[in-house]
Order: C-alpha cells, then sequence, then structure tokens
C-alpha cells in the first residue's frame, strides 16, 4: 500500500512538472513575438503639436494628425477621477496582479442574469495591453496573449506606473486620448481641474465614447451613468453621500466652441510655412510645442478694434478689413488681423468665397495682393535721395501729359488742382501725384525703382515695363505684409529684417529644434535717406493743408510716421505707420474688389490705424 501511495505522489509530481513545464512552454511561446511591456516609454505614441504665442502661456492651437494627445503624469490627475475609474472599471486594481478572477466571474454572472453584456471582467492592466500593444479581435489566441502580457507588464511595473500608462493611452472619442486632451476637449480645463461630476462624466464615457458621446443624443444616457457612478463610489467609501449629491446637482456644461484656434490667420500661415520646411506627418504628430513671435494680449485688442471699425465702414461699402504690427528691429510679427472675423459668415449673404464675396472670413488679406495707392510713395522719393535729392528739392506741380498725344498719361492729384512749385517734402506729406510721378520718372529711375523695392522685400512680380509710371501711385499688386516689413527699414535706421513668425521651436523632450534670434540685418538704405523720409511722414505741418493740423494721423504727444493710401475708384485703402518700436498696416476694402464709396484711406483705414497704434503705446 505504502509503495502504491509513493508511486502516485511520483505520478502527481510528474504530472504538476509537466504541467508547470507546459505553462512555462505556453508562456514562452506566445510571449517571444510580442512587444515588450518595459519598453512603453519607448512606445511611439502620436502627441500632438502646440502652438503659443510668445509669453508661452497662451495656446493659440493644438495641430494634431489621428490622435489627440497629451501626456501628464498621475500626480496631475485628481484623486476623485482615480477614484472614479477604479469605481467603474477595476475596484480590485491594487490588490491583483493583473487578471481578477472575482470579476471575471462577477461579470459572468451580470451578464447572463441580464441576457446582454452590461460588465466586463478586464482589469485596467489588460485594457491598457489591449489598447497600446494587440488588437481589439475576440479570438482565444489574442485573448492568452493579452493575459501574457498582462502577466509581464504586472511583474515590471508599479500599480501607479500602469495607471498613467492606462491614463494616458485609454480613448474618450474619435481621436480623443488620455484623460488630459479629454478634459480639454469636453471641459475646456486641464484634467487637474476636472471637478468630482466631471470626473464621473468622463470616466462613464469610456466604455463605449461614440455612443456616450457628450455632443451626441445619448447625453441623457450618459448622465444618468454619471450619477450611478457616483452612487458605487459612495458605497465604496470613496465619498460622502453629502458630497454624492452636490456632485449629482453640479451643472456639467459641456465646451463646445467653433473658436478653437486663436489668432486664426496668423496661426495656419505658421503652420503652413512650417508644414513646407518640416514636413506635414513631422508636425502633426512629433508633439512638437512652437513659441511664436504674437503678442495674444495685443492680438484680442486688435482683433475687437477691426471687428468693430468694419461695422462702422459699412457706411462707405466697405465690408473687410486687414492688420499687421511687426517689431522694425527684429522683424517679428506681433500681431496679425487676415480679415474682420474669421468665424464670421459670408457677406453679402448667399455669396460664394473666393468668387463674388465682399467678406469673405478665411482669406487671408495680409498674405494676399493688392494695390497699395499712395502707400507705395515713399519707396520711390527714398530710391531718389540715395540719389542726391532731398526734401527741400523743387518740383513743378502742373498737368502733365507723361505720354503721347496717341497714348497720353495724364495723372490728376487728389483735388484736381495744381500747386505750381513745391517741395519734395511737401508734395511727399500732402501725397501729390503729379509730382510723385515726375520723382520717378526723372528722381529715381523706373527700372531701378522696381530693382530696389525688391530689396526692401517688396516682391514685385512682373518687369519695369509692365508698371510703367503709375507704380507710384499703386500700380503694383503688393502684399500688406511686405510693405509694412519694408517701412520697418525707414524705422530701422535703413536696417532690413526677415518677417519672423517664429521664437523657437522644442520637441516633446524640451530639446531646442529651432531658436530663432534673428540678429541678421541687411543694410539696403542710408540712414540719412530714413531720417529725411521719417521726417517727411512725421510732419503734421507739411501734410496740414491737405488732412488738417487734426486729423486721425496726428497722435498728439507721439512722433510717429505714417502715409495712407487710396487706390483708382476706391478699390483698396490704406495706411501704414510706424515709431522705433512699431509698424501698424492696415488695409480695407471688400474682397471680390469691388467699389467702395468716397472711401479714401485717411477716412476708413487710418481710424483702425489710429486705435490699434494707441493699444501699442498703452503697452
Amino acid at each position: 500500500m505504502k509503495k502504491i501511495l509513493i508511486n502516485i505522489l511520483y505520478i502527481f509530481i510528474i504530472l504538476f512538472l509537466i504541467g508547470v513545464l507546459f505553462s512555462i512552454s505556453v508562456f514562452i511561446y506566445f510571449a517571444k513575438d510580442l512587444p515588450r511591456p518595459e519598453r512603453y516609454t519607448e512606445y511611439p505614441i502620436i502627441r500632438q503639436t502646440e502652438i503659443y504665442d510668445r509669453t508661452g502661456e497662451n495656446k493659440l492651437y493644438t495641430v494634431y494628425g489621428e490622435e489627440v494627445r497629451e501626456i501628464i503624469s498621475i500626480e496631475e490627475v485628481p484623486q476623485h477621477f482615480i477614484n472614479a475609474l477604479l469605481t467603474a472599471e477595476d475596484r480590485s486594481f491594487y490588490s491583483h496582479f493583473g487578471i481578477d478572477f472575482k470579476g471575471i466571474i462577477r461579470s459572468f454572472i451580470l451578464n447572463f442574469q441580464s441576457g446582454r453584456t452590461v460588465a466586463g471582467g478586464s482589469t485596467i492592466s489588460q485594457q491598457f495591453v489591449r489598447s497600446a500593444f494587440l488588437t481589439t479581435e475576440k479570438k482565444v489566441m489574442r485573448k492568452i496573449r493579452e493575459i501574457v502580457l498582462t502577466v509581464e507588464l504586472e511583474r515590471r511595473y508599479s500599480k501607479n506606473e500602469i495607471l498613467e500608462f492606462y491614463l494616458n493611452q485609454v480613448p474618450f472619442g474619435a481621436n480623443i486620448y488620455g484623460i488630459e486632451s479629454a478634459a480639454n476637449m469636453y471641459f475646456n480645463k486641464s484634467a487637474k481641474e476636472l471637478s468630482l461630476a466631471e470626473s464621473a462624466v468622463l470616466v462613464s464615457l469610456l466604455p463605449a465614447p461614440s455612443y456616450f458621446s457628450p455632443f451626441g443624443e445619448n447625453v441623457d444616457i450618459l448622465l444618468s451613468r454619471k450619477d450611478r457612478l457616483l452612487d458605487s463610489m459612495s458605497e465604496e467609501g470613496f465619498i460622502t453621500k453629502k458630497k454624492t449629491e452636490e456632485a449629482k446637482e453640479e451643472d456639467i456644461v459641456f465646451y463646445r466652441s467653433p473658436e478653437y484656434i486663436k489668432a486664426p490667420h496668423f496661426v495656419l500661415d505658421v503652420k503652413k510655412s512650417l508644414e513646407e520646411k518640416y514636413g506635414e506627418d513631422f508636425i502633426k504628430e512629433k508633439g512638437l510645442k512652437i513659441y511664436t513671435t504674437i503678442d495674444y494680449d495685443i492680438q484680442k485688442k486688435i482683433e475687437e478694434v477691426v471687428k468693430e471699425k468694419v461695422e462702422e465702414n459699412y457706411n462707405y461699402n466697405a465690408y473687410n478689413a486687414a492688420v499687421v504690427v511687426i517689431d522694425p528691429n527684429n522683424g517679428e510679427v506681433l500681431a496679425m488681423v487676415g480679415s474682420a472675423d474669421y468665424f464670421g459668415d459670408p457677406l453679402p449673404e448667399g455669396c460664394t468665397p473666393g468668387l463674388d464675396c465682399k467678406f469673405d472670413p478665411f482669406t487671408n488679406i495680409v498674405n494676399s495682393e493688392r494695390q497699395p495707392g499712395s502707400s507705395f510713395k515713399p519707396f520711390v522719393y527714398a530710391i531718389a535721395f540715395e540719389n542726391g535729392y532731398n526734401g527741400e528739392t523743387i518740383i513743378i506741380d502742373e498737368k502733365t501729359n507723361f505720354g503721347t498725344s496717341l497714348n497720353p498719361y495724364i495723372p490728376q492729384n487728389y483735388d484736381g488742382l495744381f500747386r505750381g512749385e513745391v517741395t519734395l517734402r511737401d508734395s511727399l506729406a500732402q501725397s501729390l501725384n503729379i509730382p510723385a510721378v515726375k520723382v520717378l520718372k526723372d528722381f529715381a529711375g523706373l527700372k531701378n525703382t522696381v530693382e530696389r523695392v525688391r530689396d526692401f522685400g517688396i516682391n514685385l512680380s512682373e518687369s519695369y515695363e509692365f508698371y510703367g509710371l503709375p507704380l507710384v501711385l499703386g500700380g503694383g499688386d503688393v502684399k500688406l505684409i511686405e510693405i509694412t516689413s519694408a517701412y520697418g527699414i525707414f524705422a530701422n535706421d535703413g536696417y532690413k529684417n526677415n518677417i519672423s513668425s517664429v521664437l523657437k521651436i522644442t520637441d516633446k523632450e524640451g530639446n531646442i529644434i529651432e531658436d530663432n534670434n534673428n540678429t541678421s540685418q541687411k543694410r539696403v538704405l542710408k540712414s540719412s535717406v530714413t531720417e529725411e523720409i521719417t521726417d517727411i511722414l512725421s510732419d503734421n505741418d507739411a501734410r496740414a493743408p491737405v488732412f488738417g493740423q487734426n486729423s486721425p494721423l496726428y497722435i498728439e504727444g507721439e512722433d510717429i510716421a505714417v502715409k495712407t493710401g487710396s487706390t483708382q475708384n476706391f478699390r483698396d485703402a490704406w495706411c501704414i505707420g510706424y515709431n522705433e518700436d512699431f509698424v501698424v498696416g492696415v488695409w480695407v476694402g471688400n474682397n471680390d474688389n469691388s467699389y467702395m464709396v468716397n472711401a479714401p484711406g485717411v477716412a476708413v483705414a487710418t481710424p483702425i490705424w489710429r486705435e490699434v497704434f494707441e493699444i501699442l503705446l498703452e503697452e
């Protein structure tokens, strides 16, 4: 009998060892091709790129590809969110080894009793493994792999590390991954700011984010799930009955603003240029932080001014405006408003953007080509001064045919009058047309002018023969940003800076990818020339015969140089002015190039320019 028992014991031991070896073999077989859990920190999570203003405090836009994700540490997640998650998804998370057999049995019973799936048996660790490393196919082989990898995950990482992985990986909606992105998307706040009720809402989303979407038709079901979860948290001892009722009564407000982007024309311009430089996928997925040059506090104020003033300009049949502010000392764009209201509706109602709209919200006029009118004249005078002329040079303002008898070109001054002998100072300050054409023809030279203004950064695309003498009166298309930057040369002692929109770019680890010091300047005009142009454009007495002593061009106590411009039939109105710190360019008109009504630059563009400059002077 004793021998039989010994044999049975031997058989049992052998079978046990065979079972152990079989289990180990199965484990090795299924684990050999699996991604290693210890490499999760190297897992290629797609992270969105964020664009900020120059302070780094104002996020302007988030650029993402297929996933919206922002990684945070578990310390930044409120404890009441974690408690809600554990209550709903894995109550024994801190006690099991990755697989919760009691939970599996409990969910089986609940599902059997209800006749449908009402509970899952997967732990948080399993859910993370499935989401990060495996597919969701319901096959035995996949389930075995899931269990193997989950055990490995639990062996190598602490519970808090696994929970942090999960919180940054789990989907809360279409393309929305991780608690931080969910908090931003649904409540416009950081995860650490979530209330107890908001936390319960987000946890209640997890089983079916699309079905329970706050913006879908089942939001009432979502809020009911939130209340049931709060009751369960109370039963588990995580919150008191009082806290439960208070959270149930909290008014849940979901954030769904269309203004998901700040300084939109500027931001999209930056995004486009960086995608051309680095590639679209790199910008979308590498978690970059892009610090731009604009000051968003200034930007907001200017946007309000533009919107308000454009409504006033409806009386002139003028429906749009654009503004750009540049620091002449380094070329940095401090503000950019590409249209009256990016989020507005096209006008008139029923028009087709890009075809017949007077107001097209999405077109960035700052980068569009329009005729500059008399705002182009200072460059011609500057070139004349380079050639040895000056503000006291005399020129005759008289009726003149600059063409031929068969093809006449007889420009007129704004008032149809002739003044006889005038100085170049007075002719520029008062924006007289006939003297300006003579300056181009006889003092600056048409061919020379076209070549020189390209040195200033104004990219005239055609030959000088194409433009002819009307060039000085604004006969060549220019971009507002380029001509405003070129005025910065007058403000910067004759030095030209490249236009700059980005200060710095860092990767997700904080390493600097691009750092723009923008210290490279190129002299394109003599100091004496820029000083004289500035002196003329800031001479209120010299321009008073046309504009008056108290025109909106004059800001009392401030030494500001400024020039207006209007094109034929009032299609475009301009005002560009500067001091040593700022250059402000303003355009007013209609997107479809239709006529405004008696709308010179001083009437429709200068009031915007003045208010913008007053904002800047207060900073």
